[in-house]
């Protein structure tokens, strides 16, 4: 059964999507920009306060379904100019110490809002969903 998760401490969905989505112990996270929650704007400063930002974003989401960066497996980075690469690997690093998850970058011509970074990822929760049910059904 697939259950959408919303929260009100990440940034609202900006087109028709969900912020994220459990099926069974997995969330799949839609991509976060470094949109401020209170004010819908892209933050001010760099691409490390963009990368800051995303990753705050995704923590927010992530905690909705109770999870943390530690139940994440799969991230993906997105970013408009790949000399960025460094910056946003340094941040990002500072939220995975320990076994970080896998991981893809792709450059991209251009992302929602004139963002630098966007982030997405799965994340496994170590809880199954009410009543154990581990069958999946994602038909409507």
């Amino acid at each position: 059964m697939k259950k959408i998760i919303s929260t009100t401490e990440a940034p609202a969905a900006i087109g028709p999507y969900s912020q994220a989505v459990r099926v069974g112990q997995f969330v799949f996270t839609a991509g976060q920009i470094p949109l401020d929650p209170q004010t819908a704007n892209i933050v001010e400063g760099d691409v490390a306060a963009q990368t800051r930002r995303v990753l705050e974003n995704l923590t927010a989401v992530l905690k909705a379904e109770n999870l943390t960066f530690s139940h994440i497996v799969k991230t993906t980075i997105f970013l408009v100019d790949m000399n960025d690469f460094q910056a946003v690997n340094e941040i990002y690093a500072t939220y995975f110490t320990a076994a970080p998850p896998a991981r893809s970058t792709v450059a991209v011509a251009a992302l929602p809002k004139g963002a630098r970074v966007e982030i997405e990822c799965i994340a496994v929760s170590d809880q199954k969903p009410a009543g154990g049910q581990l069958s999946v059904d994602v038909g409507e």
